[in-house]
């Protein structure tokens, strides 16, 4: 009778450790599902305070959008990165935006302009911090012909490597508007 009770104990164990090691695939599978969901343009612009004011900017006139090459950046290759960790923590940030859209604060063309530097200013912070990782996934300044590029271009981007600086330090309003009230050394 012992040796049956020690018998249907370990199978009760396996089919726990099997439950969990399923219940686990199962969970995470759909958190990933979750998450990659949301790192599709349609989500993006799924609110009217993005459709309406960044994204109509940025499909309007912009090298992001349309180009001689047909290769398009969205919304997700500008704004969270590819790594899991920097990713998850992008989409932490983010909620911060979703806290916005709940309570109404930029849900008028005239509140998103109110609060538009300062949203901004966030997102040149966090490109800057992080040496415009989503801005090299696409473009690197060693792998640029520079000899091909205006003068101007040239200049800069040489300059730029000689002083490491990183991308947003230059190209901010190249996908969206720039915001009025910018300082000076941020245009």
């Amino acid at each position: 009778m012992s040796e049956s009770k020690g018998l249907l104990r370990r199978l009760l164990g396996l089919k726990l450790l099997w439950g969990g090691v399923i219940a686990g695939i199962v969970l995470w599978g759909g958190f990933n599902t979750a998450v990659e969901a949301t790192n599709k343009e349609a989500f993006c612009i799924s609110c009217h305070e993005m459709k309406d004011n960044v994204f109509k900017e940025y499909s309007e006139n912009t090298i992001h959008y349309t180009n001689r090459t047909g290769v398009r950046a969205t919304c997700p290759d500008c704004h969270v990165p590819k790594e899991w960790g920097a990713k998850m923590i992008r989409k932490i940030q983010a909620s911060r935006e979703l806290y916005g859209k709940l309570t109404g604060s930029i849900d008028t063309r005239e509140k998103f302009e109110a609060k538009r530097l300062q949203l901004a200013e966030r997102e040149w912070a966090r490109m800057k911090a992080n040496d415009s990782l989503e801005c090299r996934n696409c473009h690197s300044l060693e792998s640029m012909d520079k000899e091909k590029q205006k003068p101007r271009a040239k200049k800069s981007h040489e300059l730029a490597v000689k002083n490491n600086e990183t991308c947003i330090d230059c190209h901010k309003g190249i996908a969206h508007h720039k915001p009025k009230g910018m300082k000076e050394e941020d245009e």
